[in-house]
């Protein structure tokens, strides 16, 4: 054992470091000697520009119209209320049998919920009322056949 067998390692590096490559002197005297420099601009390295005024930033502050999404009426949550109390249902226990959270639920009745036809129609065969249409309340086979 006190005899090892041990190889020589040698390990070849290029003369300067990545800082001082970078450094303005190590640049000129690059060039100087000849050698191709290569040198690339970072857009906003180092800064915080996820703040930046943009062009569109006057016109859209210039922009009037409102926009927001279409939302339940109230009327439609009026009746979704009526006919779960009328089946003795609570909001859980409505929205466990049409598998969706209880918020749902107080958002379609207090009408502000975004509509989803999936939605209301399991709301429609569960406290069996209509709630599209023109037929809004009436239950399911008191609602006119269409011709």
């Amino acid at each position: 054992m006190a005899e090892s067998d041990w190889d020589t390692v040698t390990v070849l590096r290029k003369k300067g470091s990545a800082a001082q490559s970078k450094s303005k002197q190590a640049i000129t005297a690059a060039q100087r000697k000849g050698e191709e420099v290569e040198t690339s601009k970072k857009w906003a390295a180092g800064q915080n520009k996820q703040h930046l005024v943009t062009k569109n930033t006057a016109k859209l502050d210039r922009e009037t119209e409102e926009l927001s999404h279409q939302r339940v009426p109230l009327e439609v949550g009026k009746v979704i209320q009526q006919g779960r109390q009328n089946k003795g249902l609570t909001q859980k226990d409505l929205a466990t049998k049409i598998n969706e959270k209880p918020q749902i639920i107080a958002e379609y009745e207090a009408g502000k919920a975004i509509p989803n036809n999936q939605i209301i129609g399991k709301i429609e065969r569960a406290i069996g009322l209509k709630l599209r249409g023109r037929e809004i309340g009436l239950p399911f086979d008191a609602a006119p056949a269409k011709k």
